[in-house]
């Protein structure tokens, strides 16, 4: 049956995480997810923006089962309470890592001395995934599940894929730093799927891409796309989507009966458009086994984690 974004399948009783989800695709996935009837909590820096969020998708879905944990992404000490918080919940279904800095300057960085797109789209889910993996393994065992972490990557890896032999060396020019990070985040999602399944552990790691999003095709939601939130002008809007569907890649991939461990999802026209899978890049998905390697090896050095797989 084709996917249909705007009737999800129920997922009653099932718990996912959200990371940035108190704007943009992060919220609109949040909303998604609460409306399909799971428990959602939202991680986010600002416990203000944190309860915008709640309360707008509750104005959605009264019946909402929501809750939230204190997360900022650019501190890897932060991350480590907001996981232990987190590893206390009953279950967790599904991990969707949206969050990340979009500061393009070069001099920024983390509480951890990080460059900021590198520290807070690739290390901190690194870390995040390395506390929280053998909650998830457990969850599984216990509820008969397979728990999803579901990266979030970009169309300009494809397209402008960017050199990864060192991690830790960040271009200067913000977009071509922002795709070397997504184009770590693809290798180290499809290394992580491979270590699973010779593992055999039963976590699925899931890349998707949600297209190009933009405010002026975002539907209002106070606090979160109303007059109070800044506007972003963006020169793709006659062609793209709403931030709404940009999340549906997101939402398939964490709920989709159906979705498996190194399974991409992306919109069916490139920029917009339903979600479907689409085949993975060959330079991140099978970059060869030294690569990958040395980008795992690198990012455990970087977290000051191993995996343990």
């Amino acid at each position: 049956m084709p996917w249909n974004p705007e009737s999800l399948p129920r997922t009653p009783e099932r718990t996912f995480v959200v990371t940035g989800a108190t704007a943009g695709i992060g919220y609109f996935a949040s909303e998604q997810l609460a409306g399909s009837g799971a428990h959602v909590i939202i991680a986010a820096r600002s416990a203000a923006k944190a309860q915008s969020a709640l309360a707008a998708i509750r104005e959605q879905h009264p019946a909402a089962s929501l809750g939230s944990t204190l997360m900022d992404l650019s501190s890897l000490a932060s991350v480590a309470r907001a996981a232990e918080e987190l590893s206390t919940l009953p279950r967790i279904d599904g991990i969707v890592l949206n969050g990340g800095a979009m500061a393009f300057s070069s001099s920024a960085t983390t509480a951890d001395g990080l460059p900021m797109l590198l520290g807070t789209h690739v290390i901190a889910n690194v870390a995040l995934i390395a506390h929280l993996l053998p909650t998830l393994v457990a969850n599984a065992e216990r509820h008969g599940i397979t728990p999803r972490i579901v990266h979030t990557s970009t169309g300009y890896v494809e397209r402008f894929g960017r050199p990864v032999g060192d991690v830790r060396r960040v271009p200067r020019i913000g977009i071509a730093a922002y795709t070397k990070a997504k184009t770590v985040t693809e290798i180290f999602a499809f290394e992580l799927d491979r270590r699973l399944r010779a593992a055999r552990l039963p976590v699925a790691s899931i890349v998707t891409r949600p297209g190009v999003g933009v405010d002026a095709k975002t539907p209002h939601r106070a606090g979160i796309r109303d007059a109070s939130t800044p506007y972003q002008r963006n020169p793709y809007t006659p062609w793209a989507q709403g931030k709404d569907t940009a999340a549906w890649s997101a939402v398939r991939a964490a709920t989709d009966p159906e979705a498996r461990g190194g399974d991409y999802f992306a919109p069916a026209g490139g920029v917009k458009g339903a979600p479907v899978a689409v085949p993975p890049s060959p330079r991140t998905a099978q970059p060869g086994p030294d690569v990958a390697r040395r980008v795992w090896s690198q990012l455990e050095e970087l977290t000051g984690m191993e995996l343990g797989i």
